[in-house]
């Protein structure tokens, strides 16, 4: 009899191990009453991105039900309700947005959320496994250019047509370059590394800007939409071609010169029916034999500039 008890006791063990891993096998096939759930996002209510100003909350039904739906903290706490004793059909899509703000109008702390399905017929209650994260605070970004005084001359040669920054974003984020306070470059992808290129031209323009001094400013927008206000950190000047005067006097047929600043390395100049091409740098010409005005042109390409030669 001593024997008998053991392997009664043996054998009743067995038996309920069997049934409770067929109990388990049965709740892993079981499918949910909900389907069809919304991925993770991240959104802010006060971001610039129209498209993620609310979080979207969506499923499907298997079956007819009265639905709850609420919003619950990382804690557990309910903070919002979105839904009460809804009727809802087989298959039915159910679709929410949620502002991040409370009935008492007073916007949630950021952090993680998730939405809650209570299933009133069904007797379950189903936190869906996306997490929906509020983020109102917008991202730090660092520009470390070089040089707080670029200067390019955006004409297609290979000299200097484009200012390059590199900067650093505080997180993930989308970095932008403005031009006077207009946007000129957006980043596709979110790098927290990265260069921004200024190539010259204007915002919304495949023209080249005219020379002149242009600031230049950063800024940087996450993934929630949030934008950080622009930092002006250089001003860029846009340069083709310039001479150190516009007028110089020299007796007739006497030697000047004249000072070129451009990125080419060589220069073109015209002046009284004599033509030539210099070094870039400082030009060393002859005046006419006669006594008047002439015009002194210097081009790099298609720019020309000016200089009056008064030989008298």
């Amino acid at each position: 009899m001593a024997r008998v008890l053991p392997t009664a006791l043996v054998i009743a063990l067995l038996a309920a191990t069997a049934a409770a891993f067929a109990l388990t096998e049965r709740a892993k096939l079981e499918r949910s009453p909900i389907y069809g759930t919304q991925q993770a996002q991240v959104f802010s209510p006060d971001g610039k991105d129209l498209a993620k100003k609310v979080a979207h909350i969506r499923f499907h039904v298997r079956k007819s039900e009265n639905i709850d739906v609420w919003i619950q903290d990382s804690d557990g706490n309910k903070v919002d309700s979105l839904l009460v004793h809804r009727s809802v059909r087989p298959a039915e899509l159910v679709q929410l947005v949620w502002d991040s703000f409370t009935p008492s109008g007073v916007g949630v702390p950021d952090g993680t959320y998730r939405a809650v399905v209570k299933l009133e017929r069904s007797h379950r209650t189903i936190v869906m496994p996306s997490d929906i994260t509020v983020d109102t605070s917008p991202p730090h970004i660092v520009a470390r250019a070089a040089t707080k005084y670029p200067i390019i001359s955006p004409d297609g040669d290979g000299h200097a047509d484009a200012f390059r920054i590199p900067y650093e974003v505080s997180e993930p984020a989308h970095a932008i370059l403005l031009l006077r306070g207009k946007q000129v470059v957006y980043t596709n992808g979110q790098k927290q590394k990265g260069t921004l290129i200024w190539n010259g031209k204007a915002p919304g323009s495949t023209k080249s800007l005219p020379p002149g001094r242009y600031v230049l400013a950063i800024a940087a927008r996450d993934r929630a939409g949030n934008q950080s206000t622009g930092v002006p950190f250089a001003i860029g000047q846009v340069r083709y071609l310039t001479l150190a005067r516009t007028r110089v006097v020299v007796r007739p047929g006497g030697k000047f010169a004249l000072r070129v600043s451009t990125d080419a390395p060589r220069v073109d100049w015209l002046l009284h029916g004599r033509r030539g091409t210099l070094p870039r740098g400082t030009l060393h010409l002859r005046a006419p034999q006669s006594a008047g005005v002439y015009r002194l042109y210097v081009s790099v390409g298609s720019h020309t500039a000016v200089c009056s030669v008064v030989a008298a």
